[in-house]
């Protein structure tokens, strides 16, 4: 993990989609404030300065997120770049964009590539599969996200695909594979769809253990299968476990089942310790009063992480612990129990993965 993490949400809450499964939307609609404006410059220059200060000379990773960043308009991310290089000495910053797509113009993609920044682009498969991706007048954004990447693809950004699965999309894995790799798209990450805090409801957007074990099984012979016919393509979650095996270190968050250091500025300047718990509860303080150092050190910052490495029992004696980590993410562990997927994927994929940690 780098030295330092920050996710910046300059637009906050805001959004020109009405994603039916958006878990940021439910997160700041439990807090008293729900969206923050929009990030001006000066906390722009306050995060850039306190990360600079903390960081110790290690590298950083900055990576704005919404809500929609782009709504933050490319003057921001101009001006946010202009100011890091003025500052930074020799420290290194990379940067990341997780978008829509909608938004996307010629001008924002030529600045993201001039400045190396890995953008994410969410889509869920093809126009039948991105269904609950939907604009504010609830109409298809499928053929805009889609001119996004033809967009990037011709300015030359790096980006990947991030996918949230639901259990439409377990249902239809094959399809949607097909179609990602049709498009020539290698670079993949898909996250379990998560139900808001506190709900235990149930419905199509939320996959059973079947069809969470049917989505793993299904996709990662499809992975093992291109491999090894020299057809690679990156799936972030199935390429972390690939690296645990042989021993090396994880890079996504979430998937060593604890919590790492990490903040995220919200457009105001409040900093919490995660994009899942910015809620008021947890709230380690401001950044134009308050030090990220000031942050890391409080008590409350402190308790975030200890109480990620809280397992379930029955996670003392598995022998599959050492790769799902009591299912990941503890957000993900309060949203929904995939024990039994787990256990039958990873039974199943033994010898797969055998080979790989092999090959590699």
């Amino acid at each position: 993990m780098p030295a330092l993490s920050i996710m910046i949400k300059p637009a906050s809450s805001a959004c020109n989609m009405r994603c039916r499964y958006c878990f940021y939307h439910d997160v700041a609609n439990l807090r008293e404030q729900a969206g923050m404006g929009m990030m001006s410059f000066e906390t722009a220059k306050a995060v850039i300065d306190s990360a600079l200060a903390y960081c110790g000379g290690e590298e950083i990773t900055i990576a704005f997120q919404g809500g929609e960043p782009l709504l933050a308009g490319e003057e921001f991310y101009r001006r946010f770049f202009e100011y890091a290089d003025k500052v930074r000495g020799g420290v290194k910053i990379n940067y990341g964009v997780q978008t829509n797509g909608t938004l996307m113009t010629e001008d924002m993609a030529r600045l993201f590539a001039e400045r190396g920044v890995l953008v994410g682009l969410s889509l869920d498969g093809g126009e039948e599969d991105n269904a609950f991706r939907v604009k504010a007048d609830f109409s298809p954004a499928f053929k805009d996200v889609m001119r996004a990447s033809e967009i990037m693809d011709k300015a030359g950004v790096s980006y990947n695909i991030l996918s949230v699965v639901t259990g439409k999309l377990a249902d239809n894995i094959e399809r949607v594979y097909a179609f990602f790799k049709e498009c020539g798209f290698k670079y993949l990450q898909f996250i379990p769809c998560l139900r808001p805090l506190g709900s235990k409801e149930e419905g199509e957007l939320y996959m059973t253990n079947e069809q969470y074990a049917h989505f793993l099984t299904a996709l990662f012979r499809l992975y093992v299968r291109d491999i090894e016919r020299g057809d690679y393509v990156s799936i972030r979650r199935f390429d972390n476990w690939v690296r645990m095996l042989r021993g090396e270190q994880f890079e996504e968050c979430g998937v060593g089942g604890f919590c790492t250091r990490q903040f995220v500025v919200e457009a105001n300047g409040n900093v919490y310790p995660c994009d899942f718990y910015c809620l008021d509860k947890w709230l380690l303080g401001n950044i134009h009063t308050t030090s990220f150092e000031q942050m890391a050190r409080s008590p409350l910052a402190q308790n975030f992480i200890a109480s990620s490495f809280i397992m379930p029992s029955r996670c003392a004696n598995c022998e599959y612990f050492d790769l799902c980590r009591g299912g990941g993410c503890k957000r993900a562990r309060t949203s929904y129990d995939y024990c039994s997927a787990y256990k039958e994927f990873f039974t199943s994929a033994k010898e797969d993965f055998a080979r790989l940690t092999a090959r590699f």
